[in-house]
């Protein structure tokens, strides 16, 4: 009986196999950026960038949130001409989501590709953002992707992708707030050109402020004053300080007549913390300074 059993179900998997076809073909044109993404480099991270991908070396960008490595990664893409597929990556991720599944779809069962397969048929830029978040079962699915063999298995279907040269493996995390569990495996992080990305200088980051929310230099100036109160405070109260994409927040708010000090309440203040007593000094820097 469980010899037949055994028997049927790899007759059942043989015809699965058989009539599956790709549900979901990759249109790159939807994944390309065609408008140039505003992006203030803070070093020569472009330089090594360009040259790991002429090399066909997958990237990891490491850095705390909000310092700019989803835009520099856009950057990246509309440099490079190539198509750029991001996986916000989290707990429930399985190795499924990013390579593919049998799903039944009107009647029959097809095969859909996951956006890790897409972007290697495509000769696109995968883009795996806080990697640490997917389970560590997950993460070993893109090794054959991020060394010399550059393929991805594909079990459930008996095909070996071959990645060509254009495609590019990059993962991000922020080494900064993740705990021994989350922390990155050794044999995931070396096989990455690693890119260390953090806050720019002052006045870059003044500079970045005004460009993508027109508020005047002197009220950007002030922000990244405030930001920098905030950032001292990590680890006495705050697990992250500041960042620049919450500066961004506040000074689109100010632009729009919000009093600085309840933009930066409500759009700094509030996302750094919920503790009663630090609300009220986090509060207590912003109204110091503007």
């Amino acid at each position: 009986m469980l010899l037949a059993l055994a028997r049927q179900s790899t007759f059942q998997q043989t015809v699965f196999q058989e009539t599956a076809v790709t549900a979901q073909v990759l249109k790159p044109e939807e994944y390309f950026i065609t408008e140039q993404p505003y992006y203030e480099p803070v070093g020569n991270e472009i330089e090594v960038f360009e040259a790991a991908y002429s090399n066909q070396l997958p990237v990891l960008l490491k850095g705390p949130t909000g310092c700019g490595k989803t835009r520099f990664m856009e950057h990246m893409a509309w440099r490079l001409k190539r198509p750029l597929i991001t996986v916000s990556c989290h707990d429930d991720l399985t190795a499924s989501d990013l390579v593919g599944r049998f799903l039944v779809s009107g009647g029959e069962t097809v095969w859909v590709d996951g956006p890790l397969a897409r972007a290697v048929r495509a000769g696109g830029i995968c883009y795996l953002d806080e990697i640490v978040e997917a389970r560590k079962d997950t993460t070993v699915v893109i090794h054959p992707l991020a060394d010399d063999r550059r393929v991805l298995p594909m079990e459930k279907v008996g095909e070996l992708l071959e990645a060509s040269p254009e495609f590019c493996m990059a993962i991000s995390y922020n080494p900064g707030y993740q705990s021994v569990l989350k922390d990155l495996k050794q044999s995931t992080r070396q096989r990455f050109v690693a890119l260390e990305f953090d806050y720019p200088a002052a006045d870059l980051e003044a500079r970045i402020i005004v460009n993508e929310t027109g508020v005047d230099a002197a009220t950007a100036a002030q922000l990244v004053k405030f930001a920098q109160m905030t950032r001292n405070l990590k680890g006495s109260g705050l697990e992250e300080g500041a960042s620049t994409r919450l500066l961004v927040h506040a000074a689109k708010l100010m632009k729009s007549g919000v009093n600085p000090v309840i933009a930066c309440r409500s759009s700094i203040a509030q996302a750094l913390t919920d503790d009663a007593e630090m609300l009220t000094a986090v509060n207590e820097l912003s109204a110091s300074v503007f």
